[in-house]
């Protein structure tokens, strides 16, 4: 009975690991998508500020920016997962029709592959017998040791919809205030607030970019706020700049 338990256990364990894995296949996406809206709305609502434009103003600009350009990044994620997973399926093709049509040629390269990592005399030929009794095998090797391609396991169109959902969400973050303001008048400067509230999208994203890219933490939160900050700032002065030009 204990047994019977055991097994359910492990089974939710392997399940919360295998969900766990799935979301992390994502999260460089979603990080990456996350930096990009929140920078590229935070950078429009800086400028706007600059040139003094009014809250409704700057929500159509920002929400304008959000969905065009969030919808031009997930449809680039989506169609370069989709053409990573073609280049891969047509090499793999390719090295079928090798290994059926030129099968001499293919076993000749495997030893070649396994001589260069050491192997020699009879272990040698032992490990080319093994991977070519196998063609999908042999092809797998192919693929990894002389083409240096892995396979591209994550969808096309979860690509581009973790990528949408990332950059709508962080990047709707500058815009809440204005959209309060809208909504119910704040005698508030919005900016700062703004400002504010887009910092601590930041240093969460910095932080989960961390995990990405195994990093300091720190680091990693720093290069986000200055990299924001350096945008916002530059956008700000521009629309200062033409605001006074223009004027």
């Amino acid at each position: 009975m204990n047994v019977h338990h055991h097994t359910h256990a492990e089974d939710h364990i392997h399940g919360e690991k295998s969900i766990f894995k799935k979301f992390q296949d994502y999260l460089g996406e979603f990080v990456y998508g996350g930096i990009d809206g929140s920078v590229t709305t935070f950078a429009v609502v800086a400028g706007s500020a600059g040139a003094g434009l009014e809250s409704s103003i700057i929500i159509i600009l920002g929400f304008a920016n959000l969905i065009a350009d969030g919808f031009a990044m997930s449809v680039g994620s989506f169609l370069s997962t989709k053409s990573e997973k073609q280049k891969y399926e047509k090499h793999k093709a390719i090295e079928y029709w090798e290994v059926d049509n030129l099968p001499e040629k293919e076993r000749e390269e495997i030893r070649e592959i396994y001589e260069a990592k050491g192997f020699s005399g009879e272990l040698l030929e032992q490990v080319v017998d093994t991977i070519t009794a196998d063609k999908d095998r042999w092809v797998d090797v192919m693929m990894k040791e002389e083409l240096e391609m892995a396979e591209e396991t994550k969808s096309p169109l979860a690509m581009g919809g973790v990528t949408f959902l990332s950059f709508a969400l962080f990047g709707m973050v500058p815009l809440l205030i204005y959209v309060i303001d809208y909504l119910n008048p704040l005698d508030k400067n919005l900016f700062f607030i703004s400002s504010i509230l887009t910092a601590l999208c930041f240093i969460a994203i910095g932080f989960l970019k961390s995990a990405v890219t195994d990093t300091s933490r720190i680091r990693s939160i720093l290069e986000t706020l200055i990299l924001g900050g350096a945008a916002a700032t530059l956008s700000y002065f521009i629309g200062d700049f033409l605001e006074n030009l223009l004027a």
